[in-house]
């Protein structure tokens, strides 16, 4: 089931979303119509890991960790599904990565590997703005509208062995699989469990293959995951 939040003469309803409409207990919104999709969950932190598939050490030359490496974007960064991505003012290398997050349903900290299905409300995917000119993973990662989220939660699968693609403008700049990840999802959700208490809401990114190229004002950015369906987000000019 696709559980999809929509902003509606300024009021959020959530419900299930099916051919285009949000059923809601306030009754039925169509997209694009009525209002339009909000992001899929309101975390207080979205918790990112990074190095989780081998063609990306390639890429980036880094060497493979002996354990996840994370860092964090703070709720600031979301925008949500067809809404543009404000390209930053501060710098001219930027680019994307298409990631499968989970979002987590219930106040939860120091899970085990098994009981970590237990307490994922669903999956949704998230693309990894990234200004690469600039210094250290914070300055890089975690400013305003550098985490687009979307389209929806998917409350029914397996992240397991699933394919992905990300087009920019029309060019197909990624494609893999959930299966080449070098850390399992459920062990990654484990593992921050054992540094943080996790909130409902909160998002969990599990990596991005290698992403070539950067993003340009006028872009336009899709990411499918398979099963889950596609995030798209326009590159709009910085704002001065």
């Amino acid at each position: 089931m696709k559980r999809a939040r929509i902003a509606v003469d300024g009021e959020i309803h959530a419900g299930e979303y099916r051919d285009g409409v949000v059923e809601t207990d306030a009754g039925q919104f169509v997209v694009g119509e009525d209002g339009h999709l909000a992001p899929p969950c309101e975390p207080s932190a979205l918790y990112c890991v990074g190095r989780n598939f081998a063609e990306t050490l390639d890429q980036m030359e880094y060497d493979v960790p002996d354990q996840p490496a994370f860092f964090i974007k703070p709720p600031a960064s979301i925008v949500a599904h067809e809404e543009p991505i404000p390209y930053p003012t501060f710098s001219d290398e930027v680019t994307y990565a298409g990631e499968l997050c989970a979002v987590i349903d219930e106040r939860c900290h120091d899970l085990e590997e098994d009981e970590v299905p237990d307490v994922i409300r669903g999956y949704t995917i998230m693309n990894d703005v990234d200004a690469l000119d600039q210094p250290g993973r914070t300055a890089r990662k975690a400013f305003d509208g550098s985490g687009p989220l979307g389209p929806w939660i998917e409350t029914d699968l397996d992240p397991h062995g699933i394919d992905m693609y990300t087009d920019v403008s029309g060019e197909r700049r990624q494609e893999a699989n959930t299966e080449l990840m070098l850390f399992d999802p459920y062990h990654i959700v484990s593992f921050l469990s054992e540094r943080f208490t996790f909130r409902p809401g909160d998002v969990i990114a599990f990596g991005s293959p290698a992403n070539p190229g950067l993003i340009e004002p006028g872009d336009t950015v899709e990411i499918w995951y398979e099963g889950v369906g596609t995030l798209r987000n326009e590159v709009a000019p910085p704002d001065r």
